[in-house]
């Protein structure tokens, strides 16, 4: 029952923050393609007014007619849109989710003893160092570098390389991947919450007081926004990244995600430009190109297949399913059952309680167990690199009942 509850809660978390971040980066993205798209206004009047841009636009049958002010218009309206909620909501339901999922079973999914043996304080305590420090760290490039954006970008650029490789080499390699996220995406919120909006604040209580806002507060919020922008893509990513073990498994996971990353950043620079009327397509296809060629860095390697002796003597005979079921019943059953003892269902319905169940499922179970070696998770379950080579043999052998 406690794991099902678990499963329960994790599910809702899940749903609530996919639903928060759809709402704010499909705000985001409108306001960026709005702000890159606008046009100096036509009419004589617009311009008195101090219509700094507009945009026209068609949509679910009507027109729509943007506008943007610098300055105050000429009424302040008492009904002011804030972007706000939906950036916290995706962050306090991600940092839930993180609790439930990561911290509070840190030996499962938190610590792989083939990278770091640590300890299960340990894990969750540098986990939460990096979702922190990585704020602070960001921070301090922005105010140290702020006033040169090429050079804050390639500072922040490197510093999120240098957290990829750190974390890949201290956690289980799942993890790794949704720390550097969740680092990013705490960034993000954090710029909302202690830049953007207090700017945005300022700005409108000297407006409402017939006062010129300090140009600086504007500024700076744009900055963080724009950096927020690029790094969407590579965090929606990372959000996913859990479903695919050749990313995380693979013992360059570091530079696997890196050039994920970048692809990410390369593709929303090209909507970005697009807004704008420029069409570069070199951005999109150099992301493609950067991706197929992460497709073959990282595609599993079969291993080869067992070959006759040195003098002629016959190969050693296939293993039979009866000699891994004992293997899969102690180190896999644990969560791949009907009854599964650590969760609440088996992952992906995948069951590996019957013969039937374990030859259905060979093709998967050699390419986790043996290919990828991410399952177990964290090798929780401490299957022996023996047990794998008898799952290798017996699934090259051709998986024989």
């Amino acid at each position: 029952m406690e794991a099902f509850i678990t499963d329960w809660v994790n599910l809702l978390l899940r749903w609530l923050h996919v639903v928060a971040a759809i709402a704010w980066i499909g705000e985001s993205f409108y306001f960026v393609m709005l702000d890159n798209g606008l046009k100096p206004p036509k009419a004589a009047e617009d311009k008195q007014k101090g219509v700094f841009g507009e945009m026209w636009s068609v949509h679910g049958g009507g027109f729509y007619h943007a506008q943007k002010y610098l300055n105050s218009p000429p009424q302040m309206p008492e009904d002011l849109h804030w972007s706000k909620w939906k950036s916290y909501t995706t962050w306090l339901s991600g940092f839930a989710l993180f609790c439930v999922l990561y911290l509070l079973q840190p030996q499962t999914y938190l610590i792989d003893k083939n990278v770091m043996d640590l300890q299960p304080g340990q894990a969750v305590g540098l986990a939460v160092a990096f979702l922190i420090g990585g704020w602070f760290v960001y921070d301090f490039l922005c105010r140290i570098l702020g006033k040169n954006d090429r050079l804050l970008g390639i500072g922040v650029a490197l510093f999120v390389v240098a957290a990829t490789y750190a974390t890949t080499h201290i956690f289980a390699g799942r993890a790794a991947f949704l720390i550097v996220g969740a680092m990013m995406a705490t960034s993000m919120s954090a710029n909302v919450f202690f830049w953007i909006i207090p700017g945005q604040r300022k700005s409108v209580d000297a407006l409402s007081k017939g006062e010129v806002p300090n140009p600086i507060w504007g500024k700076l919020g744009k900055q963080r926004s724009v950096h927020n922008t690029y790094f969407t893509l590579p965090v929606v990513f990372i959000m996913i990244s859990n479903h695919y073990a050749f990313t995380y498994s693979n013992p360059y996971n570091w530079v696997i995600l890196t050039i994920i990353m970048a692809a990410g950043a390369m593709i929303r620079q090209f909507f970005v430009l697009r807004h704008a009327g420029k069409n570069l397509y070199a951005l999109p296809v150099a992301g493609a190109a950067l991706l197929a060629g992460v497709a073959v860095f990282a595609a599993p390697r079969p291993a080869p297949a067992p070959a006759a002796g040195a003098h002629g003597e016959a190969a050693a005979p296939a293993v039979k399913l009866s000699e891994i079921q004992p293997i899969l019943t102690q180190r896999c059953a644990t969560c791949h059952s009907a009854k599964p003892t650590m969760m609440g269902s088996a992952p992906a319905g995948v069951m590996l309680d019957t013969p039937a169940e374990i030859s259905q499922n060979a093709q998967r179970i050699y390419q986790q167990s043996v290919a990828l070696k991410s399952m177990p998770l964290g090798n929780v379950t401490q299957m022996t690199d023996e047990e794998r080579q008898k799952i290798a043999a017996w699934f090259n052998g051709g998986a024989q009942q």
